[in-house]
């Protein structure tokens, strides 16, 4: 699996072809679409909303997203923050990973939390967070089972959903054993 940040241009605007599949990806989750609520109709996914979550999430400041793909095809997405908006938090944060749905089950979501795990880790952040929408228990016994542990409860900042976020530690590379 190939990691590759999202082209950038100064409107947000997504070439046609990697629209598309963006489209698709999403499209095809469904099932998640209609637990978040991130998109008016989980049956009903259009280019201009998928590309307007996008643009939203990169004006975020140190936002990044990253494609994942798998033999040419895109398999997954995941948005990143550098920092959070709170100040306190010193952790960067996974903000989203997406896999096909018509891949789950199949290790693509694993690799991908570990690429964007490696990355932070190369930039010598030393854990990682996230939240996962209470009412997703699928996700958080993914999360769960890659050695993330819960460390708060509180509602999302956009939409005041219920979330449980979940911390990782980032182990130093087994190249780097004495760093910390």
């Amino acid at each position: 699996m190939l990691l590759e940040p999202l082209p950038h241009s100064p409107d947000h605007a997504l070439p046609g072809p990697l629209l598309t599949e963006l489209t698709a990806l999403y499209a095809s989750n469904r099932a998640y679409l209609a637990l978040s609520g991130d998109l008016p109709d989980p049956d009903d996914v259009r280019p201009e909303q998928v590309a307007a979550a996008l643009a939203e999430e990169l004006a975020q400041p140190s936002a990044e997203v990253l494609l994942a793909r798998s033999e040419g095809r895109l398999v997954g997405v995941a948005v990143t923050l550098a920092r959070h908006p709170d100040p306190a938090d010193p952790d960067p944060w996974i903000g989203l990973l997406m896999v096909d749905a018509g891949l789950h089950g199949k290790g693509h979501g694993r690799r991908l939390a570990s690429l964007v795990e490696d990355r932070f880790r190369a930039g010598g952040r030393t854990a990682v967070r996230l939240a996962v929408l209470d009412n997703n228990p699928g996700a958080l016994a993914f999360w769960t089972t890659l050695g993330y542990g819960i460390v708060d409860r509180r509602t999302d900042r956009e939409q005041a959903r219920p979330c449980t976020v979940l911390r990782k530690r980032l182990t130093p590379p087994a190249d780097h054993p004495d760093e910390v």
